[in-house]
């Protein structure tokens, strides 16, 4: 094993135990402690998707920036309950509290499935109605292969149980509607105005990091857009082998995949249909998933 992954089984509990202190300070209505002289408020910035798409190493590097005060946790998932209850105004402003910042600096956070949560970009509309929307898409095939390997990675327990058919189909529902962005894109454009949101390639990113920083960073209104981090091309994730899929299933799944992300292309002309290989090329059925290997962030 290497030292690296040794490294991040140490931290991995306390990551965990982080989260869940994060998660009843919010559920308490508790924002996070603050220096004297900080301010919160509404966030300046919220990614929302997508999920595998390189939005951890992504939002490191946005935060990077002098300018920029990381927020207690990238991922807030504060919307997510609000499925099932309404959105008060006291949620607001718990909301709110959760992003403390110094005079004159930004803070957001980047929860991937916002997106694709249907209930959530109106919810967010109403909490963050002036924040800037960062949009991370990845090659939609690559996305969905990543995603059901993250998600079966996860759920591993529980698929091994009685329900586990049953958990691995919605799995693979779950899968396939996150890879399936024009719906997600439409609905996110229905609430917030098209200058509000940044839409980026993990491709581009990859291909010229420097570039596509500096355009986040006029996109957020930051000053000193020339500033490079020392991180830029360091991704981070795990590398995750391809699941193996039923012909069929690679079949309905490669065509309706195919078919939405050319709806994308036309809706919106920045995206670059040649850098998803998918597109050109039939899904594949195995192999190692490349993007992940390179260490794509969630």
């Amino acid at each position: 094993m290497s030292p690296g992954k040794l490294a991040a089984d140490r931290l991995a509990p306390a990551r965990v135990a982080g989260a869940l202190r994060r998660r009843v300070r919010r559920r308490l209505g508790i924002g996070p402690r603050r220096p004297a002289g900080w301010v919160a408020g509404p966030p300046d910035f919220v990614g929302v998707g997508a999920q595998r798409a390189g939005t951890k190493w992504w939002y490191r590097l946005v935060c990077d920036h002098p300018t920029v005060e990381p927020a207690p946790g990238k991922e807030m998932h504060f919307f997510d309950e609000f499925c099932s209850r309404e959105l008060a105004a006291k949620d607001v402003h718990a909301y709110h509290r959760l992003f403390p910042r110094r005079q004159g600096a930004l803070t957001g956070e980047w929860t991937p499935r916002y997106m694709h949560d249907f209930w959530t970009p109106p919810l967010l509309a109403q909490a963050a109605p002036e924040a800037r929307i960062l949009v991370l898409l990845r090659d939609p095939w690559d996305r969905y292969l990543s995603g059901l390997a993250h998600e079966e990675r996860v759920l591993r327990r529980e698929l091994r149980r009685r329900r586990g058919p049953y958990l691995t189909a919605m799995v693979a529902g779950d899968a396939l509607n996150r890879s399936l962005y024009h719906r997600q894109v439409v609905r996110l454009l229905e609430n917030f105005d098209r200058s509000q949101v940044l839409f980026l390639q993990y491709e581009g990113c990859v291909r010229d990091p420097a570039a596509e920083l500096r355009r986040t960073y006029e996109f957020l209104g930051l000053e000193d857009v020339t500033h490079v981090p020392a991180t830029l091309t360091a991704k981070t994730g795990r590398s995750s082998a391809r699941p193996d899929l039923p012909a069929a299933v690679r079949e309905v799944a490669g065509r309706m995949i195919t078919e939405d992300a050319h709806k994308v292309g036309e809706l919106l002309p920045e995206i670059d249909l040649s850098l998803w290989p998918s597109l050109r090329t039939p899904p594949p059925s195995t192999s190692r998933d490349p993007a992940r290997a390179a260490g794509v962030a969630s």
